[in-house]
């Protein structure tokens, strides 16, 4: 096991269709940062950025997407939980290691030296390129739901309840990439 120092987030808690994404970031303890400049948090930077500033980096990584079916039987925060113990194993880090954890994430309780920062993808540079690695695998995958089902625009909106994605559930109902949890109101009104 590798002692690192690690940034977690996670993208997707809210959209009404689609996986909640998970990624992980680790570097050596000693290792400079200071390639990671260019990180900002996701929603800061454009599609577009996002894929060109992910293309360059090369760095340990660890990326776990939930299913909407499985947030449907559990629920999103017993996904996220999920999604962080894999992560974390994936990447088989020394439970000694600083993991940096945005918002109201936490590590399982063998990760002693962890630390959750609310609006860490602003704050913390790793934290900041594990969000923009987690978007970037989330939009791609929800581009490729697109072609499946092409009728509700995911490859646009990326399973976020937009006005055109909500229309379009009006219009045709939900698919199976649809959180039913999420849309219980929506489709009431339908």
């Amino acid at each position: 096991m590798k002692k690192r120092i690690v940034g977690v987030d996670e993208v997707g808690r809210g959209p009404l269709a689609g996986p909640v994404t998970i990624c992980a970031v680790a570097v050596p303890v000693k290792r400079d940062i200071s390639f990671l400049k260019n990180f900002k948090d996701s929603k800061k930077l454009s599609s577009r950025q996002r894929e060109e500033v992910v293309k360059g980096i090369k760095m340990e990584k660890a990326v776990c997407s939930i299913s909407s079916r499985e947030i449907d039987r559990f629920g999103i925060s017993k996904a996220i939980k999920k999604a962080v113990r894999i992560v974390l194993k994936k990447l088989n880090i020394d439970p000694k290691s600083k993991i940096f954890l945005d918002g109201s994430l936490k590590a399982p309780k063998e990760y002693v030296n962890q630390k959750t920062i609310i609006g860490g993808d602003s704050k913390n540079k790793l934290i900041a390129t594990a969000s923009v690695f987690a978007k970037v695998h989330r939009d791609r995958l929800m581009t490729k739901r697109a072609e499946r089902y092409p009728r509700y625009g995911f490859e646009i909106h990326k399973g976020y309840g937009t006005l055109s994605h909500r229309k379009a559930i009006k219009k045709y109902g939900l698919c199976k990439e649809h959180r039913r949890s999420f849309t219980r109101e929506l489709t009431k009104k339908i």
